[in-house]
């Protein structure tokens, strides 16, 4: 079995500049960038102008290493144990709810591990020592 933990960046409205600088300062690629109004259920969320604009998701690549930056929703706090938060991404959904339940020990919930447009079983926890992980489980490939 294979996992994967990337680096996840959470800002507040200045992941484009951010891309644009980690571009610069460390040769890297964007090779994804998603806004909040390109999800399937945007208009279901009505969000506002600025959130639409923001960035759900990026992926920066340079050298062997990726990096994720992307914003928060405006109003969403970007504090110590968020600013940066670590992406575990699991090979299926069984190994995903394995390592979501043992970092939710003493820890807490941010969002539920559950199917979602991109992930068909991704959530949110912040484990008992303050630090925040994305479990992100792998789409299996098509056949």
């Amino acid at each position: 079995m294979s996992y994967k933990a990337t680096p996840f960046i959470r800002l507040d409205g200045q992941a484009r500049e951010a891309i644009r600088f980690y571009e610069e300062a460390l040769g890297a690629r964007a090779v994804l960038v998603k806004t909040y109004g390109e999800a399937p259920d945007a208009d279901a969320q009505a969000l506002s102008p600025e959130a639409r604009e923001r960035i759900t998701h990026s992926v920066l690549v340079f050298g062997g290493a990726e990096l994720y930056v992307a914003d928060g929703l405006p109003g969403e706090s970007a504090s110590a144990g968020t600013r940066v938060e670590i992406c575990i991404t699991a090979p299926d959904v069984s190994a995903s709810a394995r390592i979501f339940d043992a970092l939710k020990e003493g820890g807490e919930v941010v969002m539920p591990l559950e199917p979602i447009y991109f992930s068909p079983a991704y959530g949110i926890v912040r484990d008992r020592y303050g630090v925040t992980f994305q479990i992100f489980t792998e789409r299996p490939a098509a056949k």
